[in-house]
Order: C-alpha cells, then structure tokens, then sequence
C-alpha cells in the first residue's frame, strides 16, 4: 500500500488548525483540623465569603468567616470521611440552590436537592441563599389579605400577604395544625406556599406531606426538610432556603 505524503500533510494541518489549548486554574487547599461539621482551612487566600468548597468524597461546604491565616467552613453532608490534611478546593460559586417552578410540589432537603423519589428537579434558575433584602422604598405595602381559614383568627387577627406572623405556644398545643390548615386553605388563591421542617422527626414530615397531599395542597407547596439527624450545617441553611425558594416567586412576578 503506497502511502501519499500530500494526504498525511494535509491531515496533518487540520490537527494543527483545530487544537485549541486550555489552561484550567484552581486554588486549593488543605484541611487543619475539622470537628462538629465545621473545618478550619488554610491555603485559600482568594476565597469568598459563603463560596462553596468541594472536599473529598462528594463532601460540599460552605465558608463562613474569613481570617488572615486560615478560614472557617460548615460542612453539608457525612463528614466522618474527612480529615486532617485532605486536599480542598475552591467553586468560585457562591452557595445557590435551584429555584423556579419545578419546585412546586416537591420535597427537598436544605440544598434543594429532591428527597421524595420523583426525580431530579429541572429547572435552569438558582438563587444564592444570601441574597439582598430589597429596601422599604422598593417594598409594596402590605394590602392583600391571607385568610386562614380559621374564623377565630380571621376574625380578630388581620394578617396580610407579606407579613411576618408568629406562631408561639407549648409542645403539642396545634402550632402546626394551625400553618397546615393556612396552606389548605390557600388553595384556588394563587399563593404559592413553602413549609420548611427544621430539626422534626422524618415521620413527622412525612405525616405532614401526606396531608396536604390528601387535601390537594402539594400542588402549589414546596417542603424543605432538614430532619433532626440530618448535620446542623443542613438545619442552619434550610430557612435560608425556603427563603430563597420564595423570593423567586416575588421577582418572577
């Protein structure tokens, strides 16, 4: 077989025209110590305040305060796998979770990743947890009433679309049969409703997704779930994430 030198040139000068060089950058650093979900970093001279961090074995973390000779990160996750002198590195990220419509109905934990079994949440939006407040300037009055439906409440207590409302009382006295039967009672009134469980039992949450199942309520309700065995980092960061699941709707309109 003879071998035409033009063809193997010519083959050759495509490779050449078409190779493109790409050079990746990453700052990395090492673990000092690491206790009760939180480590102590050092070698990330450029991170960010609540950017998140990729430690070995799937283990994400966030950083919280920044010092001059090392800085500090909750860890979301198991974090009985990492120790002392594991290699750490920088996203360049700040924490976000995913946000949109695709989280109405669904259950997820204090990361926004779906635990209830009906697939990955796909949307192409996210929010950072920390986001800014707008200004009372930027802010609408409060003018459109939320009816309970509890005639005892209605009656003496106006509550309004936008407002903070406390719901204080002993163990096992109706707190939240009382935000239960709020979120029923929304239905047909396009309010979109997020119950964020921080520190409950799973059959707890699982008792209470069932009901508003039974009464139609999923369909416009979003359940964050940081469960009581779940790491204090995920139980910290979960209202932080109902927050920022809701805020969404408010900027969509």
């Amino acid at each position: 077989m003879k071998i035409n030198p033009d063809e193997i040139s010519t083959v050759l000068q495509k490779y050449i025209q078409g190779y493109q060089t790409s050079v990746t950058v990453e700052e990395s650093g090492e673990v000092l110590s690491v206790g009760d979900g939180i480590a102590r970093l050092s070698g990330l001279n450029n991170a960010m305040s609540g950017e998140l961090i990729s430690f070995p074995h799937g283990v994400v973390g966030m950083l919280l305060n920044l010092e001059k000779s090392n800085v500090g990160a909750i860890l979301f996750g198991d974090t009985s796998a990492i120790k002392e002198g594991d290699l750490v590195k920088r996203t360049g990220k700040i924490a976000q979770i995913p946000v949109g419509k695709a989280m109405v109905g669904r259950v997820v934990d204090a990361l926004g990743r779906p635990i209830d079994g009906k697939g990955p949440v796909v949307t192409d939006r996210s929010r950072i947890l920390e986001g800014r407040s707008p200004n009372v300037v930027e802010r609408q009055p409060v003018k459109e009433p939320v009816q309970t439906g509890l005639k005892a409440i209605d009656a003496m207590i106006p509550i309004g679309r936008g407002q903070r409302e406390l719901i204080i009382g002993d163990r096992q006295t109706g707190k939240t049969a009382i935000a239960l039967d709020t979120i029923i009672n929304q239905k047909g009134n396009d309010l979109y409703c997020i119950y964020v469980a921080v520190g409950q039992k799973s059959s707890n949450v699982a008792a209470v997704v069932a009901t508003l199942e039974k009464y139609g309520a999923m369909e416009y309700t979003t359940v964050v779930s940081a469960t009581a065995n779940e790491p204090a980092s995920m139980q910290y960061i979960a209202p932080y994430t109902g927050c920022a699941i809701g805020e969404e709707f408010m900027y969509d309109g």
